[in-house]
């Protein structure tokens, strides 16, 4: 069963503690800019979203590398880039609706979330539990059951009688 992460941007503190273990897990030093995965402050909301590769079903970025750098494992779901073919074209950049693609500051090819070859660092280290790695249903399943939370809670704010006025 393919499993994805999954991402509950309203645990998320913003402690960027995903992103700093990335780093040093991937590069051996402490530097965000090259974590496959950002934390994205949104101010007005008060929220921080942490952002990564969904590992799309359909890959846009694999539909548009000229070089054929990007592929996708059919058993896993995994999306990947072959380091040796990318050109640091950017075309994957352009074209990820979600800014999973990145281009590494020091390689200048195209970088991406690899799920830690099956154990992601970033959903072990959050402390809120923020990120969790888990089958592809389970998600689906978790986020209708959240979604029917709120509908809930509007329908009952709704149906229940508002105050009456008094002049």
């Amino acid at each position: 069963m393919q499993k994805v992460l999954a991402i509950e941007a309203e645990k998320c503190t913003g402690c960027r503690i995903c992103e700093s273990w990335c780093s040093y897990l991937h590069e051996k030093e402490l530097m965000p800019v090259r974590s496959r995965i950002h934390v994205i402050k949104w101010e007005e909301k008060g929220l921080d979203v942490p952002m990564t590769c969904q590992q799309c079903e359909i890959p846009v970025c694999l539909s548009v590398c000229p070089v054929k750098a990007v592929s996708k494992n059919p058993e896993t779901g995994l999306v990947s880039v072959d380091d040796e073919r990318c050109i640091g074209c950017r075309l994957c950049v352009v074209a990820c609706p979600f800014g999973g693609c990145s281009i590494d500051p020091v390689t200048h090819k195209m970088f991406k979330c690899d799920l830690c070859g099956g154990n992601p660092e970033c959903a072990q280290r959050c402390p809120r539990e923020a990120i969790k790695f888990m089958p592809s249903t389970k998600v689906a399943t978790m986020k209708m059951r959240s979604s029917a939370t709120k509908i809930s809670e509007i329908l009952q704010k709704l149906s229940s009688p508002s105050p009456q006025k008094t002049s």
